[in-house]
């Protein structure tokens, strides 16, 4: 895979890499990862959130008025 970034976000990710001791494949690796790890919390929260006003929908219906 080739990942391609802006100068600036290349020498920040060089940056942060060299602050962590680690090699910039390894930066970017550990970026990706806790991206997806916050995406993948997202889409659990809002699947338990639409779970709960569906099964909810009447009492939080009456709540409301």
């Amino acid at each position: 895979m080739t990942l391609r970034l802006t100068d600036k976000d290349h020498e920040s990710l060089k940056a942060c890499a060299s602050y962590l001791g680690i090699s910039v494949e390894d930066a970017a690796g550990q970026a990706v990862r806790e991206y997806i790890e916050r995406f993948d919390n997202r889409a659990r929260i809002v699947g338990a959130t639409d779970n709960i006003l569906s099964v909810h929908a009447d009492a939080i219906e009456r709540l409301g008025q």
